[in-house]
């Protein structure tokens, strides 16, 4: 089976903006993370194993110079002891294990220095992902040429509607050569139209070695796990406070967007003074009703005073080309907002269907001399986004006060 990640920064901006701040705020920090099919999906038999040996193929793939200066290049914001850390760091196939059930569901399971594994999530996801229509056969019906037609007709309909976007494509691509076909043709598109009335543009990518490759700017902050797991260490009351007070501490206003729904908007506004309104360039959608969530924004921004328009707001909610046109023909004049579009862009054949998987932080603990973990959840403004324990998020809705 070929190698199917062969490059370090063939990633999620977001992996290595996390881990520099992991590194400064906790820095001996240990988690567990889970892999969740969604759809519940039978995977053929010894599938387990293919995966295993991906993950173990892993330990070749080391950051290169080119990759180095690329970050140092684009992403000022990154301490060059940061850099320094990329150049030693290697992937331990120890840290994962992998194995299938009695009915072929596939079950990993991660654990380790939280520095250390935050970074395998979005490799193994695009593993399992494109491994699946290797075994299964349906690569065959991978079409790049009429993919990259398909690809930058949906990039002129969002230009033509003014949308601002980015490609947040690999973890659950079809391949990854079909997001580079993607990638390829947003930013062709793009290119053709600058000087007409299309107002809208593709501003890069959120996998850094395809910004690298197409030279544009690498797109990301953060996931729910950095609020996930400071929860599990912490409390969830304070959560959002911490991870806004750590983050600022580590990027110093850069990287000011801030993903709010880990643990839905009420815990989040408990925790948003106007320091932090103001010191942070805007917010991240990811869940609930994308209106609902605007205007909740922009009643807390007006709250301190703060117009809306002045800030950034980032839907990234599941989104497909016609409802990200809608948003921004519906709110476009009201604030700054762009979108970050996965799965539509890099898994959207004909005839073939996306996976829907994802790797959770399920717990977390200070340091490694902590006898035990302490659970972690994330509840979202989706009842199908919430993920842990039962028992764990009834306890963090009843300390946070949140009903149904």
């Amino acid at each position: 089976m070929k190698q199917i990640i062969t490059h370090f920064t063939d990633t999620d901006l977001y992996k290595f903006s996390m881990c520099c701040a992991i590194i400064d705020n906790f820095p001996r920090a240990r988690v567990k993370y889970e892999f969740i099919d969604r759809n519940n999906l039978v995977y053929p038999a010894g599938f387990a194993e293919l995966v295993a040996e991906q993950i173990a193929m892993l330990e070749s793939v080391t950051i290169t110079d080119e990759e180095i200066d690329f970050l140092r290049r684009k992403c000022y914001y990154m301490p060059e002891w940061f850099l320094t850390y990329l150049r030693g760091f290697r992937y331990k196939r120890e840290w994962v294990t992998v194995w299938q059930d009695d009915d072929g569901h596939l079950h990993i399971e991660i654990e380790g220095l939280w520095a250390d594994t935050v970074l395998l999530e979005v490799q193994i996801l695009a593993i399992v992902s494109e491994l699946y229509y290797i075994v299964t056969g349906q690569d065959k019906k991978f079409d790049y040429d009429a993919y990259y037609t398909k690809s930058y007709t949906k990039a002129v309909k969002m230009l033509s509607h003014g949308c601002v976007w980015a490609d947040f494509g690999p973890r659950r691509r079809a391949s990854f050569e079909a997001e580079e076909v993607a990638l390829r043709a947003m930013l062709k598109a793009s290119a053709d139209h600058v000087g007409d009335d299309l107002a809208g543009r593709c501003i890069g990518t959120s996998d850094v070695y395809l910004a690298m490759k197409y030279d544009v700017t690498p797109i990301g902050t953060m996931a729910h796990e950095y609020i996930s797991a400071i929860a599990a260490m912490y409390g969830p009351q304070m959560a959002n406070h911490i991870a806004m007070s750590t983050w600022r501490h580590t990027y110093r206003g850069s990287l000011g967007t801030f993903l709010y729904d880990t643990f839905r908007w009420e815990a989040f506004e408990r925790n948003l003074s106007e320091d932090f309104a103001r010191g942070f360039a805007g917010l991240r959608v990811d869940s609930g009703d994308n209106y609902e969530q605007f205007d909740k924004i922009k009643r807390k921004y007006a709250s301190f005073g703060i117009p809306v328009a002045e800030k950034q707001v980032i839907f990234s909610n599941a989104l497909n080309v016609d409802s990200a046109c809608e948003l921004q023909e519906r709110l476009g004049h009201e604030a700054k907002i762009s979108f970050g579009i996965g799965t539509c862009w890099t898994n959207d054949f004909d005839g073939v269907k996306p996976l829907n998987i994802v790797i959770k932080l399920i717990a977390a603990k200070m340091t490694e001399k902590w006898p035990f973990y302490n659970d972690a959840c994330k509840m979202s403004e989706d009842k199908g986004k919430v993920t842990g324990k039962p028992d764990v998020v009834k306890r963090y809705k009843e300390i946070l006060h949140i009903e149904e």
